[in-house]
């Protein structure tokens, strides 16, 4: 790998690690494009780079990180209860990957399911979006709130968005989807869906980035330096505090909406580029 395939590989992690387009998907895509041939060695070497993505969101939402870690000292009521309910969101995904993740691997990530789950995903973010503009004036005149804040969220509400979870481990799907569709289906406000997925997504991604460091360390470093590790981490940190940040803000006007549209046309080119034979589907 040379430095300006890893600089590009980092870009592209940080980029859409915790948007919901799937980082898994375009990640793959974008070894396709650069050459990069698929190994174990380059699946673990995009896992590992989401360590610098996770750094940005750690740094991002440290005041509530830092509850959380208070809570579980006895320190912090609400941050008990928050980071309870984060890790009994991310326990159905750790059981699941630990038990399925070859199986997965060897089935799912062709980019034939890549692009089908682009293309689904498209569609259910832009029906739980529609569902939503429907709802939130329903409950804002009924309860005097569009929904439910992280304070409020039960252990019941994150098992079932821990459940959804699952679902990500189909590559192209993205995690950041399911998780904030999930959440606004059992009824969190939006900004508090998208905050819990980002939370889940540091326990979550941290988990299987040291899984990968613990099981492929050793093919990692006979193909990629130090310099490769080193620049795909610290670019897809920069390039996730850009994305979360923009997200954040962007959501706060508007809807989900454009990442449906976004997934539907990705789909849509990556599908006529195969039939081309300019992109292997293999």
């Amino acid at each position: 790998m040379s430095w300006w395939q890893a600089l590009i590989l980092g870009i592209v992690e940080g980029l859409t690690e915790f948007l919901p387009v799937s980082s898994t998907g375009h990640l793959i895509l974008a070894q396709r494009m650069l050459g990069i041939e698929q190994s174990q060695a380059a699946d673990a070497y995009v896992v590992v780079i989401q360590i610098g993505a996770i750094l940005a969101v750690v740094g991002l939402y440290w005041s509530r990180i830092r509850g959380m870690v208070l809570g579980l000292l006895g320190r912090n009521k609400a941050g008990l209860k928050l980071a309870i309910n984060t890790l009994i969101a991310f326990i159905p995904a750790a059981v699941v990957g630990l038990l399925f993740n070859d199986k997965i691997e060897e089935h799912l990530f062709g980019l034939w399911p890549i692009t089908a789950a682009w293309l689904i995903g498209g569609v259910a973010i832009l029906a739980a979006d529609a569902w939503r503009k429907r709802r939130e004036p329903v409950l804002e005149q009924e309860k005097g709130t569009p929904g439910l804040t992280l304070d409020e969220m039960t252990w019941k509400l994150a098992l079932i968005i821990g459940l959804v979870q699952c679902v990500a481990m189909w590559p192209g799907t993205s995690r950041s989807l399911v998780t904030i569709v999930a959440g606004i289906l059992v009824g969190l406000r939006l900004v508090a869906a998208v905050e819990f997925s980002f939370l889940l997504g540091v326990v979550t991604l941290s988990a299987a980035s040291l899984y990968k460091m613990g099981t492929d360390y050793r093919i990692m470093l006979d193909h990629y330096s130090g310099t490769d590790m080193l620049l795909g981490l610290v670019t897809s940190g920069v390039f996730a505090a850009i994305a979360v940040k923009w997200m954040v803000s962007y959501l706060n006007r508007h809807s989900l909406s454009i990442f449906g549209y976004y997934r539907i046309a990705l789909a849509v080119v990556v599908i006529a580029l195969v039939m081309l034979n300019v992109l292997s589907a293999d």
